[in-house]
C-alpha cells in the first residue's frame, strides 16, 4: 500500500535520494526545501529536476521555520509520515554562522514537531549526526553512549534534536526514529563535502587542504545504504529511537583520497594542514541495533562507491561548471 511522506530537505544529497527510492516504490511524495546559498543552487534545482519527472512529486520553495506555510502542506496533503532531512549542514560553518544552525536545525525542528501533532501525523524519521558522539573516546560509537561533550554547534545543534524528538514522544506519543549519519558520500553529493572538493581539484588542476595530514579515520556510508536505512525506519516505527548508519568499515582518510586519484586516473595537489576545530580523529559506528530493528545492513564497500561517484562527478561536473555555481 502506498504512503504519503512529507520529505524536507528534498533537494539535498540525502533527500533528493531519499525522496526518488520513495517514487520508484510507487509512493507519493511531498517536498519541502528552502533552496538556500550554503552551496550551489544549480545543483539543487538539477536534483529537483529529476524527482519532478514523477507525477507523484510535489515540491514546495518554503522555508522549514515558516510555521504558515508547512502548516499549510500538512493540511493539502494528508500524510502518513515525515521524513525529516533539512538541516544547516557543515560542521566548520557553524563556526562563523551560529544562528543558521539555531533556525534550521533547532528551530525548524520544534516546528516539524508540532506541525506534526497539530495534525494528528504520529511517525518522524529524522536526520540526526555522527557528530552528537563528540569527545567520545571509544574506538567504535553505540548508541548508549553519553553525548556530553559536543565539540561544534552543529553536533550540539544535532544532539538537541533528538531532545526535541525525545520531548514530543514522551508528551504527545510522535514516534520518531532519529538516525545518526556517519560520513556519507556518493552522486550527487554536496560540493561542500570531500569527496566533491578533491575531484574537483584533480579536474581543476588545484590545491585540496587535507586536514591533520590525512591521518584521520572516517565510516565513510555509500548513500544508497543510508537511504535504505532511512526507508526501513519510514516502514518501522519504533517508538523513540536513535539508531546509527554507518558503512562498519572505517577508512583512513588518505587511502580515501588514494581510492579517489586512483578512479580519477590523476595524483591530487595537496596541502597538508592540522586538525581543524570541530573536527574528531575517528568516526566508526556500531551498527547492530539498525541490524536488529531495521534489518538493515551496509552493502556498498569503498572502493565502489568511490567508482560510483568519481563516474557521476565526470559526468555531471562540466555541467555545473558552466552554469559556474559551484
Amino acid at each position: 500500500m502506498s504512503k504519503t511522506t512529507l520529505v524536507t530537505g528534498a533537494a539535498g544529497f540525502i533527500g533528493s535520494h531519499t525522496a526518488q527510492a520513495l517514487l520508484d516504490r510507487g509512493d507519493t511524495v511531498v517536498a519541502l526545501d528552502n533552496l538556500n546559498a550554503y552551496y550551489s543552487r544549480q545543483l539543487k534545482l538539477d536534483r529537483v529536476a529529476r524527482l519532478k519527472k514523477s507525477p507523484n512529486f510535489h515540491f514546495y520553495e518554503k522555508d522549514l521555520t515558516d510555521k504558515k506555510a508547512v502548516d499549510s502542506i500538512f493540511k493539502n496533503h494528508p500524510l502518513d509520515n515525515v521524513c525529516h532531512l533539512a538541516a544547516q549542514a557543515g560542521v566548520r560553518y557553524s563556526l562563523e554562522n551560529p544562528y543558521a544552525y539555531i533556525d534550521s536545525n533547532v528551530l525548524g525542528t520544534t516546528v516539524i514537531f508540532e506541525t506534526a501533532k497539530q495534525n494528528d501525523v504520529k511517525h518522524i524519521v529524522y536526520a540526526s549526526s555522527s557528530s552528537v558522539y563528540g569527545k567520545n573516546k571509544g574506538k567504535v560509537f553505540h548508541e548508549k553512549m553519553r553525548l556530553h561533550t559536543p565539540i561544534s554547534l552543529y553536533a550540539a545543534t544535532k544532539k538537541a534534536t533528538e531532545l526535541i524528538a525525545h520531548s514530543y514522544h514522551h508528551l504527545f506519543g510522535i514516534e520518531s526514529t532519529g538516525l545518526r549519519f556517519f560520513t556519507v558520500y556518493g552522486p550527487w553529493g554536496r560540493p561542500d563535502m570531500f569527496a566533491f572538493l578533491l575531484a574537483k581539484a584533480i579536474t581543476e588542476n588545484e590545491t585540496v587542504k587535507v586536514f591533520n595530514e590525512g591521518k584521520m579515520h572516517r565510516d565513510f556510508t555509500y548513500i544508497d545504504d543510508i537511504v535504505s536505512g532511512v526507508v526501513a525506519a519510514l516502514d518501522q516505527p519504533l517508538g523513540y529511537e536513535t539508531l546509527n548508519l554507518g558503512g562498519a568499515n572505517t577508512t583512513l582518510l588518505n587511502d580515501f583520497i588514494a581510492l579517489i586519484e586512483k578512479s580519477m586516473g590523476k595524483t591530487a595537489k595537496k596541502t597538508y594542514l592540522p586538525l581543524q576545530p570541530g573536527d574528531v580523529l575517528r568516526t566508526s559506528a556500531n551498527v547492530d541495533r539498525a541490524r536488529k530493528l531495521l534489518g538493515w545492513e551496509p552493502k556498498v564497500r569503498v572502493e565502489q562507491g568511490v567508482k560510483n561517484f568519481t563516474d557521476w562527478f565526470r559526468d555531471y561536473y562540466p555541467t555545473l561548471k558552466k552554469a559556474k555555481d559551484y
